[in-house]
Formats: C-alpha cells, sequence, structure tokens
C-alpha cells in the first residue's frame, strides 16, 4: 500500500457510502433496511483488513499478485495509451506485439481463470488511478450487491426468520472476510448471490422473468470463468429443486411419497448430463479428469503447505477412483463443516475458522439430538428449498474437502457453502418450531 492509499480510498469510502444511502430503500424494505448499511460495513472492513493481513502478517499473497503484477500493468498501459489498456482488459490470453511489454509482466496473464481477477481490477483500476484499498473497496461493494440480493431472496421466501438469515448470509466473519477483498473469492461470491437471487425469482416467485434471466446469465459466466468447480455443485442441487418444485404439485401424499424416489434418480441423471455439459470446455473439470484434477490439486497444496510448514490435514491415503473418492466423502464434508478444530489452530485467522466451525458442529448437533435422526430428515425433506441448499452445501463440500488438504487454503475456499448450510439449518429449525418440535425461543 502507498500514500495515495490514504488521499484517494476516503474518496471512493465516501462515495460507497453515499451510494448506499441513496439506493437503499429500493432494495429494502422496513424490516431489512437496518441490516443494509451495517453489511455493507463489514465487506468494507473485510475489503481493508485483507490487504492489511496479506500486507503485514503474510508479507504477501494472490491478492497483491492480481494488483501488482496485474492490474497495475493495465494502468500502466493507460498512461501510455488508453487503447493499449482496453485491448489488455479483453485480450485473449494470448501475447501479441502491441501489448507484449505489459502482458510479459502479468503474471496470470495466461490463465483465464485468474486473469479474469486482473480484467475486473484494471477496469476499477482506470478510476482508482490503480490504487489498492480503494480497488478492494470497489470488489467489496460488488460482492456486497451479491449478498444482499441472496439475503433479500431467503428473506422474501420465509420472511419471519429474517434476522437468522441476515446473519448466515451477511455477517459470518470467515464469509464477508474471504469474501471482499481483491481476490477470485469474492467475485465468485458476489456471482454466486445474484444466481441464487435469479433462481428464486425464476422458480420459486415466478417473477422478474427478464432481469433474473439476464442476471443469471451474467452471474452464471462469471463463476464459469474464474471457479466453474461451483457450478458442477450448484447445478445439480438447481435441477432437484426445479422437480421437487413440481412434485409439491402432486396433492396426494402417497403418491408424493411414490414419485419422490424417481424424481431423485431423474435428477441424479440430469445432474450428470448438467455436469458432464458445464464442464466439457474446461478438460481439467470434465467428469473423465475431475479425479485427475482433485489429486493433483490435493498433493500440490499439501506439497506447498509441508514446505512452508503451513496447517495440513489428511483424510488418509490418497486413492482417487471412484470408489476411493466415494469411501472420502464423508470425511471430506466433515473436514470442510466442522473443522479446523480448536487445538488445530496455529495462528489467529485460523482460530476465527476454528471457532465458526465449533459453532457449525453445535448447532447441526444440537438439532440432531434434540430431534432425533427420523425428524431430522423428515425436516430435511420437508421443503425443497431445503433439498436444494443441503445439496449444494454438501456437495461443495465434499469438492473441497476433498481435494484441498489445508485448512489455511480450505478456509477460503469453503466459503461459498456457509450461507446454504447455515439456510438449510435455519428452515428446518423454522418448520421444527411451527410443527412443536422444538420449544420456540425468542427471534
Amino acid at each position: 500500500m502507498e500514500v495515495k492509499d490514504l488521499l484517494i480510498t476516503p474518496v471512493f469510502l465516501l462515495l460507497i457510502y453515499l451510494a448506499a444511502f441513496l439506493i437503499r430503500d429500493q432494495v429494502s424494505d422496513h424490516i431489512t433496511r437496518k441490516y443494509f448499511i451495517p453489511a455493507l460495513t463489514v465487506k468494507i472492513l473485510g475489503a481493508l483488513a485483507l490487504g492489511f493481513i496479506y500486507q503485514f502478517y503474510y508479507g504477501g499473497g494472490d491478492t497483491f499478485t492480481y494488483f501488482n503484477m496485474g492490474s497495475r500493468q493495465i494502468w500502466a498501459a493507460f498512461q501510455d495509451s488508453p487503447l493499449k489498456a482496453f485491448q489488455l482488459i479483453f485480450a485473449d490470453n494470448q501475447f501479441h506485439a502491441e501489448i507484449y511489454q505489459y502482458s510479459s509482466k502479468i503474471y496470470t496473464y495466461p490463465d483465464p481463470a485468474s486473469y479474469f481477477v486482473v480484467r475486473i481490477a484494471g477496469l476499477f483500476d482506470l478510476i482508482t488511478f490503480s490504487t489498492y484499498s480503494a480497488t478492494a473497496l470497489l470488489f467489496g461493494a460488488s460482492s456486497f450487491s451479491g449478498m444482499w440480493a441472496m439475503f433479500m431472496a431467503f428473506y422474501k421466501y420465509k420472511p419471519v426468520i429474517h434476522k437468522e438469515f441476515a446473519i448466515s448470509v451477511l455477517f459470518v466473519p470467515s464469509v464477508f472476510f474471504w469474501g471482499s477483498g481483491l481476490l477470485k473469492d469474492t467475485l465468485t461470491l458476489g456471482a454466486l448471490g445474484w444466481l441464487t437471487w435469479s433462481l428464486f425469482n425464476l422458480v420459486v416467485f415466478k417473477k422478474s422473468f427478464l432481469k433474473s434471466s439476464v442476471m443469471l446469465l451474467i452471474s452464471f459466466y462469471v463463476i464459469y470463468i474464474v471457479k466453474i468447480y461451483i457450478l458442477l455443485c450448484f447445478v445439480p442441487a438447481v435441477i432437484i429443486l426445479l422437480l421437487l418444485k413440481n412434485v409439491q404439485k402432486v396433492r396426494q401424499v402417497a403418491l408424493r411419497i411414490l414419485i419422490i424416489p424417481v424424481v431423485l434418480i431423474i435428477a441424479v441423471l440430469f445432474g450428470y448430463l448438467a455436469v458432464m455439459k458445464v464442464g466439457e470446455d474446461n478438460h481439467r473439470y470434465s467428469l473423465e479428469k475431475i479425479s485427475y484434477t482433485a489429486e493433483s490439486t490435493a498433493r500440490w497444496i499439501s506439497y506447498v503447505s509441508e514446505r512452508e510448514g503451513g496447517s495440513t490435514y489428511s483424510l488418509g491415503d490418497y486413492d482417487y477412483s471412484t470408489a476411493g473418492m466415494i469411501r472420502k466423502f464423508i470425511p471430506a464434508v466433515w473436514v470442510t463443516l466442522f473443522r479446523p478444530y480448536l487445538w488445530e489452530s496455529h495462528n489467529p485467522v485460523m482460530l476465527l475458522s476454528s471457532l465458526e466451525s465449533t459453532f457449525f458442529l453445535l448447532i447441526t448437533g444440537y438439532f440432531w439430538f434434540k430431534s432425533g435422526a427420523l425428524i431430522f430428515l423428515r425436516m430435511i425433506f420437508k421443503d425443497p428449498v431445503i433439498i436444494f441448499c443441503f445439496i449444494f452445501a454438501i456437495g461443495f463440500s465434499f469438492a473441497v474437502g476433498f481435494s484441498t488438504y489445508n485448512f489455511g487454503s480450505l478456509v477460503r475456499y469453503k466459503i461459498p457453502m456457509i450461507p446454504f448450510y447455515l439456510a438449510g439449518i435455519l428452515l428446518m429449525r423454522y418448520y421444527a418450531i411451527k410443527k412443536d418440535l422444538f420449544r420456540p425461543t425468542s427471534g
């Protein structure tokens, strides 16, 4: 960070809050407006704090790679020729002679996923004069828009538990910290929020078809480019939601019970085809290559962690066959949801993550033992949205838990599933209280 961060960043901070106060009443109601500014504030704090921690605690990292060896070169090109800057922003990842002096200095240029972050940062740099913290604020504000959209989707679905939804989507520390700075995670988290909002409008609320379709395509594209594996977990969950919503129209309970297994089989088949289609343009995430990708990712992260003294974990012997992956399903999901344990924390950042994981373990255990296994399972099938939330959260937990093998990376990678897992738990709690399975509590 530089001196101009102290001069330019406050200006953008003021502009962001001014815009927030101007649009708050258009995107909230009398109940949710009280969450708007606090939720934006924690995203702003998260964006700034991430930069400080990477600079003064870690001594560097991805966020500064995207900036110093990325978007700053776009700014340098802009100062030379605005045309060259826009050629870099919209470049095809090939080294063309007219922009080679800049593209050759961009570390992530050959990688479309990582360079997409540089493209966005480069656009923001044009108005922030290549000021890291101001650009990070714009990343945080962009992500906030998606998370607010996700919150409003869940809120409109069950308004009575607005406070719980607000905490789960907007105020979980690891989500607003790792999902606010100049990182891939910020872009994909915001896009996932808009994707969820679009999905609820089209499938659940059946309104705003044109606007929701446009936002769905944009957010789908962003996630597809940056982190396609999120879609590989999200698409099957959406298909199951669509099918179960139609099953709800069947009035006869007995017939509905008979139909559900058939629907789930169809959903698995459609999910398989959808995953194959989504991954066909990216050979690393095609179904034929996905086990190899998981193995190579896990081995690389494990190697780097051991070399640099990182916080590694193990699921046992490496076995990336189909049978081996199935055997590791429960351990992989468990490590994502409920670890690191408190005694596995070796630094302040990991301690915060372990506190969150302990909280997830406690509320899950409390619900399970309070209601009993059969009621717990019955509650899962009470509402297709619950199924949707858990299918995505559990599937995503397996994907990142199975392929990460490092707690430091896992803390970042798992944030997309956290709002959905908590939303599923909250909806189950809502139905349990409604049916007097739990004693009602305040809030």
